[in-house]
């Protein structure tokens, strides 16, 4: 499984840990920026691992900011993305389980980065479970 993932300055380091983490679970991760902890806006990244979820450059993505919100508004503007935010593992599994997050968000400033590799490896294990959950997304998307 290939996996985009990007940050903002706030999330940069944990971005740079979260993949080696998912590298060492045999996971292909393709680094969508930022580069360093310089402030920087983080549109400039969310876009391009919207694009590449869209186009199926990557199968998934994962995202971190300061708070989550900046990267998941900016991420949910592209039709094809449904980005969750997450700041527990039960969360992470619920918007796998039952929004088909294709994009985790992260809140870098309010979790810690054993919690993030927590909610991102529920994320990862857990499946949709359609049914009325699928009724839900459609309706999602039809605006």
């Amino acid at each position: 499984m290939k996996i985009g993932i990007c940050s903002d300055h706030a999330g940069f380091a944990y971005k740079t840990r979260l993949i080696t983490y998912l590298r060492r679970k045999g996971y292909e991760t393709v680094d969508f920026g930022t580069d360093s902890e310089v402030s920087m806006d983080y549109s400039d990244v969310a876009h391009p691992l919207a694009l590449a979820v869209e186009k199926g450059e990557v199968d998934l993505g994962i995202a971190f900011c300061g708070t989550g919100n900046g990267m998941a508004m900016t991420l949910n503007k592209h039709k094809g993305i449904r980005a969750g935010l997450a700041w527990t593992s039960e969360i992470g599994r619920l918007v796998k389980a039952h929004n088909n997050a294709n994009v985790l968000v992260m809140p870098a400033r309010f979790i810690s980065f054993r919690m993030a590799t927590s909610i991102t490896r529920t994320w990862l294990e857990t499946e949709f479970e359609g049914g009325r959950h699928q009724r839900r997304i459609e309706k999602m998307v039809s605006w």
